[in-house]
């Protein structure tokens, strides 16, 4: 089994921490992207799409798509759950996965592949203006996330979470935008800190 990664990308790292929360160790493959490795004919073999995480199992089968990655690994190691162990837990984890992955970690990515020179060669077109246009979406947010926080621990209920790793690489890459979380919004920085002391955070 081998997982192809990419150090600094965010959708790897959401994999990586989601391994390390279940103590599994599997064989890292990296793949730069600056070189644009993603793009080569190898790894367009494993994944014609050109994008990482990609998981090869020994019987060949590929499994690309972070989410579809980690439910992998939660049917083969359920403990520690992460996903939601009743129908109820499951739909409001899935719920709150997808919220902010749709709405705080992909606004801050087409900030960062529309507005930067230097993705020009991985986003074609770029569009600065649909990169400018998110970056209020990011912040707006951000206010809601701290709103909801006010009233439990993590991200969708009162425990650790996949919805949780998804959250805390949207804030660390924030740092690619330039945008921070203000020091007004307690809740959520209060969150941060305590998630990000997991020794998973590190991956």
């Amino acid at each position: 089994m081998k997982l192809y990664d990419s150090g600094r990308a965010p959708n790897p790292r959401r994999v990586r921490i989601f391994l390390a929360e279940k103590d599994i160790s599997v064989e890292l493959v990296p793949v730069d992207l600056g070189k644009l490795e993603q793009k080569s004919a190898d790894f367009t073999r494993i994944n014609p799409r050109q994008r990482v995480p990609a998981l090869v199992l020994d019987d060949g089968t590929v499994i690309t798509e972070t989410m579809a990655i980690c439910r992998y690994f939660e049917a083969e190691k359920p403990e520690p759950n992460l996903f939601g162990r009743t129908p109820v837990e499951q739909g409001v984890i899935e719920m709150w996965q997808r919220r902010v992955e749709l709405e705080l970690l992909y606004p801050i990515m087409f900030v960062l592949r529309h507005t930067n020179p230097g993705m020009a060669q991985m986003e074609v077109p770029q569009v600065p203006e649909w990169g400018e246009a998110n970056r209020p979406k990011v912040m707006a947010y951000l206010e809601f996330l701290n709103l909801e926080l006010a009233e439990r621990a993590y991200i969708a209920g009162d425990r650790f979470t996949v919805a949780d790793i998804t959250a805390l690489v949207a804030l660390d890459f924030m740092r690619v935008i330039r945008v921070e979380v203000p020091e007004t919004f307690s809740h959520l920085l209060r969150w941060k800190s305590v998630v990000s002391e997991r020794p998973s955070a590190k991956a």
